[in-house]
């Protein structure tokens, strides 16, 4: 069983079960952020020169002293990893990718799909995007892409998605099967931008408490939150849930616009310096839309990057409290150098640092591959399920105090003013597997998604529990699927499975809101932040 938190599991899977089929959302994946772009194209055309090129670029920009000795005759990719865990080669094909996510490129037609028994299922259709002026609706299955027969043919996920993807202004042809219809229909859709909005949701959850998720920092992560904000305070909203778990990054000026909107003017917000880069320093504006009230930001161990600077600009200002657990502790700044063939090398050149000094950088001095696995070792080590947080060697570093007199500490992400350990209770292997193979969420889409409907949803949300009739089905479906059931482990188990077949049930007729909406009635970190905000 992987040692990762069900609550990340539960929202990677029904996120990367729900892919933007008709558009690439980059940030969704992104490690890094704070990301500039060199346009001078490096002349290396073949690998001993590249690696030469490399050493030199390192030597006049790398954030550290190098021993550039050490490195040569190396491979690229170990070349890097003895640097830090955060510079990487890109191949031509994947750099084209990265920078075209990073600077917010979003084509398609604007679906969202599954694949559900080899056939591309419509989970939704974005609203005022290509797909939904040509209408194609939420339950359509898409059986031909073009001349090419997708249904029933097991073809790899992304041979399906890269037929459906295109260059804005293109044409993609689709036969699709409507629910209730014998025989297809024919569109033909041109690929348009989709726009979509940073915020992934944002709703009231009592008289006065708004909640607002944010799942990456994009171009406009600032106007959309402004545009929240706006519409939450007309219905009454006195305080704030800043939700950023799950958060691997964007753009860091997204992060210090977002920490503008709540801080007085000329409050430092972050700085970064290198060894080749002098130190530059961010600061809040002013004028901002949530100034007063109370705040509280939640994250996690997947909290990374922009999220990191955010969360670190309102403790060491004593402007919020931060709930949940040490976030992941990725704190380099990259520049990408391009290659003429295409390829490109993202080189760390400075660190970031919070208004007090603090690196949010965790260390790596135990290698790359130790690196990759260490939020494993947070797990194993107690730090993430138990009833008081781990003393580990965040608490162990130097304190810094804010001018209310909290400590906090640098040097392994930002550590919460109010730790909430994972809750893992219910997790057994055999519901693990449940996951692994995808058979809730498949149950869903093949048979639930079928005998509720939206109204009835939004309108019992918070009493709304599957049925005993739909609790047998799914037990006969998972035997369908040749897994024996163990009754001991379906038994501990059935709270969460109930929960589970109830969020992505919602998330398929409600939509992102929907989803939350129904997590966050039993999700132990929002309960605490409510708490924290009295």
């Amino acid at each position: 069983m992987k040692k990762s938190t069900r609550i990340n599991f539960l929202i990677a899977l029904t996120y990367a079960v729900t892919l933007i089929g008709g558009m690439y959302l980059g940030f969704k994946f992104l490690k890094d952020q704070g990301f500039q772009f060199k346009r001078d194209v490096r002349l290396a055309d073949h690998n001993a020169q590249k690696v030469e090129e490399i050493i030199h670029i390192i030597n006049k920009n790398y954030v550290d002293e190098v021993n550039a000795d050490s490195l040569q005759h190396l491979p690229i990719d170990s070349l890097l990893h003895q640097l830090d865990p955060h510079s990487m080669y890109l191949p031509a094909n994947e750099a084209g990718e990265f920078s075209d996510n990073l600077e917010g490129n979003f084509e398609g037609i604007g679906v969202e799909y599954y694949i559900l028994n080899d056939t591309l299922l419509v989970t939704n259709v974005i609203k005022d995007g290509p797909a939904f002026f040509a209408g194609l609706k939420q339950g359509d299955k898409i059986i031909k892409i073009d001349s090419t027969i997708v249904s029933g043919r097991s073809l790899p996920r992304t041979e399906m998605i890269g037929k459906i993807k295109g260059r804005s202004g293109t044409p993609v042809q689709l036969t699709v099967v409507h629910p209730g219809t014998s025989g297809p229909s024919l569109y033909t859709i041109k690929r348009g931008k989709v726009e979509v909005s940073s915020v992934d949701v944002a709703y009231m959850l009592n008289n006065e408490t708004a909640y607002v998720r944010i799942s990456k920092f994009g171009a406009n992560t600032d106007e959309d939150f402004v545009n929240a904000i706006r519409s939450l305070k007309a219905k009454g909203m006195k305080k704030l849930m800043l939700d950023l778990r799950d958060n691997g990054g964007g753009y860091v000026t997204a992060a210090t616009g977002l920490a503008n909107q709540f801080l007085p003017e000329n409050k430092l917000i972050v700085y970064t310096e290198g060894k080749h880069e002098p130190r530059t320093d961010y600061f809040a504006t002013g004028g901002g839309e949530f100034e007063q009230g109370k705040l509280v930001v939640l994250i996690n161990e997947n909290s990374a990057s922009a999220s990191e600077i955010f969360a670190g600009a309102m403790q060491d200002l004593d402007r919020g409290t931060i709930v949940g657990r040490r976030s992941f502790g990725k704190g380099l700044v990259q520049e990408q150098f391009a290659f003429e063939d295409g390829s490109a090398l993202n080189l760390t050149i400075a660190r970031y640092y919070t208004p007090l000094g603090r690196s949010i950088q965790k260390s790596y001095k135990r290698g790359y591959a130790a690196y990759q696995h260490e939020l494993e070792d947070r797990y194993q080590d107690g730090e993430m399920t138990k009833d008081h947080k781990a003393k580990d060697s965040v608490q162990r570093a130097t304190a810094f105090v804010t001018s209310s007199g909290k400590k906090v500490y640098g040097g392994g992400g930002i550590q919460p003013d109010v730790y909430v350990k994972l809750d893992t209770s219910g997790y057994t292997r055999w519901y693990a597997n449940l996951l692994r193979k995808k058979i809730l969420i498949d149950f869903v889409f093949d048979v639930l998604a079928n005998r509720y409907s939206a109204l009835y949803l939004s309108q019992n949300l918070g009493s709304f529990s599957i049925s005993d009739v739909d609790y047998k089905d799914l037990q006969k479906y998972i035997q369908g699927r040749n897994i024996s059931i163990d009754a001991k482990q379906m038994a501990e188990s059935k709270t969460l499975i109930y929960n589970d077949l109830k969020v992505m049930l919602c998330k398929y007729h409600l939509g992102d809101l929907g989803y939350y909406k129904a997590h966050n009635l039993t999700d132990n970190v929002v309960k605490q932040g409510l708490l924290s905000l009295q």
